[in-house]
Protein backbone atom coordinates (compact mmCIF):
# COMPACT_ATOMS: atom_id res chain seq x y z
CA UNK A 1 0.00 0.00 0.00
CA UNK A 2 1.36 3.43 -0.93
CA UNK A 3 1.48 5.87 1.94
CA UNK A 4 0.09 9.38 1.34
CA UNK A 5 2.07 12.53 0.73
CA UNK A 6 1.26 14.84 3.63
CA UNK A 7 1.70 18.62 3.75
CA UNK A 8 1.72 19.93 7.32
CA UNK A 9 0.32 23.43 7.90
CA UNK A 10 1.23 24.91 11.26
CA UNK A 11 2.62 27.97 12.96
CA UNK A 12 6.05 28.55 14.52
CA UNK A 13 4.64 28.23 18.04
CA UNK A 14 4.07 24.53 17.32
CA UNK A 15 7.50 23.77 15.85
CA UNK A 16 8.63 21.21 18.45
CA UNK A 17 5.37 19.21 18.44
CA UNK A 18 5.04 19.42 14.64
CA UNK A 19 8.64 18.29 14.09
CA UNK A 20 7.99 15.21 16.26
CA UNK A 21 4.69 14.61 14.45
CA UNK A 22 6.39 14.82 11.04
CA UNK A 23 9.13 12.42 12.16
CA UNK A 24 6.51 9.97 13.42
CA UNK A 25 4.71 10.12 10.05
CA UNK A 26 7.98 9.48 8.22
CA UNK A 27 8.80 6.54 10.51
CA UNK A 28 5.44 5.04 9.50
CA UNK A 29 6.30 5.39 5.81
CA UNK A 30 4.52 8.61 4.84
CA UNK A 31 6.10 11.22 2.61
CA UNK A 32 6.01 14.50 4.52
CA UNK A 33 6.43 18.10 3.44
CA UNK A 34 7.41 20.32 6.35
CA UNK A 35 8.51 23.89 5.72
CA UNK A 36 11.65 23.75 7.85
CA UNK A 37 12.83 20.64 5.99
CA UNK A 38 12.05 21.85 2.49
CA UNK A 39 12.38 25.64 2.26
CA UNK A 40 15.73 27.27 1.58
CA UNK A 41 16.85 30.86 1.96
CA UNK A 42 15.63 32.88 -0.99
CA UNK A 43 12.81 30.54 -1.98
CA UNK A 44 9.64 32.22 -3.17
CA UNK A 45 7.31 31.11 -0.39
CA UNK A 46 4.09 31.30 -2.37
CA UNK A 47 5.50 29.25 -5.25
CA UNK A 48 7.13 26.70 -2.93
CA UNK A 49 3.94 26.25 -0.91
CA UNK A 50 1.81 25.90 -4.03
CA UNK A 51 4.15 23.28 -5.54
CA UNK A 52 4.22 21.36 -2.28
CA UNK A 53 0.43 21.42 -1.95
CA UNK A 54 -0.02 20.28 -5.56
CA UNK A 55 2.30 17.33 -4.89
CA UNK A 56 0.54 16.34 -1.68
CA UNK A 57 -2.47 14.13 -1.09
CA UNK A 58 -3.41 15.46 2.33
CA UNK A 59 -3.18 18.77 4.17
CA UNK A 60 -2.74 18.11 7.88
CA UNK A 61 -3.78 21.44 9.39
CA UNK A 62 -2.52 21.76 12.97
CA UNK A 63 -4.83 24.28 14.66
CA UNK A 64 -4.32 25.93 18.05
CA UNK A 65 -5.74 29.01 19.74
CA UNK A 66 -2.51 30.83 18.89
CA UNK A 67 -2.53 30.17 15.15
CA UNK A 68 -6.23 29.97 14.34
CA UNK A 69 -6.29 33.42 12.76
CA UNK A 70 -2.86 33.42 11.05
CA UNK A 71 -3.12 34.42 7.37
CA UNK A 72 -0.52 31.84 6.30
CA UNK A 73 -2.59 29.00 7.73
CA UNK A 74 -5.68 30.19 5.86
CA UNK A 75 -3.71 30.66 2.62
CA UNK A 76 -2.58 27.04 2.78
CA UNK A 77 -6.09 25.87 3.67
CA UNK A 78 -7.69 27.85 0.86
CA UNK A 79 -5.19 26.59 -1.70
CA UNK A 80 -5.66 22.97 -0.59
CA UNK A 81 -9.46 23.22 -0.73
CA UNK A 82 -9.29 24.83 -4.19
CA UNK A 83 -7.05 21.98 -5.37
CA UNK A 84 -9.48 19.37 -4.04
CA UNK A 85 -7.02 18.01 -1.47
CA UNK A 86 -8.13 16.06 1.55
CA UNK A 87 -7.90 18.38 4.57
CA UNK A 88 -7.61 16.95 8.07
CA UNK A 89 -7.79 19.45 10.93
CA UNK A 90 -5.72 18.44 13.95
CA UNK A 91 -7.19 20.31 16.89
CA UNK A 92 -5.44 21.09 20.17
CA UNK A 93 -7.39 20.09 23.26
CA UNK A 94 -7.83 23.67 24.49
CA UNK A 95 -9.29 24.89 21.19
CA UNK A 96 -13.04 25.23 20.65
CA UNK A 97 -13.60 23.55 17.27
CA UNK A 98 -16.94 25.36 16.96
CA UNK A 99 -14.98 28.57 16.30
CA UNK A 100 -13.26 27.14 13.22
CA UNK A 101 -14.09 28.61 9.82
CA UNK A 102 -16.76 26.69 7.96
CA UNK A 103 -14.27 24.98 5.60
CA UNK A 104 -12.59 23.30 8.59
CA UNK A 105 -15.61 22.93 10.87
CA UNK A 106 -17.38 20.74 8.31
CA UNK A 107 -14.53 18.22 8.15
CA UNK A 108 -13.90 15.33 10.50
CA UNK A 109 -11.01 16.38 12.70
CA UNK A 110 -8.49 14.57 14.87
CA UNK A 111 -7.83 15.50 18.47
CA UNK A 112 -4.18 16.37 18.98
CA UNK A 113 -2.50 13.93 21.37
CA UNK A 114 1.11 12.79 21.38
CA UNK A 115 2.89 13.27 18.04
CA UNK A 116 3.25 9.50 17.59
CA UNK A 117 -0.38 8.70 18.39
CA UNK A 118 -1.68 11.55 16.24
CA UNK A 119 0.48 10.38 13.31
CA UNK A 120 -0.82 6.83 13.67
CA UNK A 121 -4.43 8.01 13.83
CA UNK A 122 -3.98 10.28 10.81
CA UNK A 123 -2.57 7.50 8.68
CA UNK A 124 -5.26 5.06 9.82
CA UNK A 125 -8.02 7.59 9.12
CA UNK A 126 -6.75 8.37 5.63
CA UNK A 127 -5.86 4.85 4.49
CA UNK A 128 -7.47 3.94 1.18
Amino acid sequence: MTQPKIFIAHSPEDDAWVRSFAEALKCQGAAVWLDEWELRAGDDLRDALERALRGSDILACVVTRENAQRPSLWFELGAAVAMGKRVVPIIAGDFDAATLPYSLRTRQSLQRTSPEETAQRLLAATAA
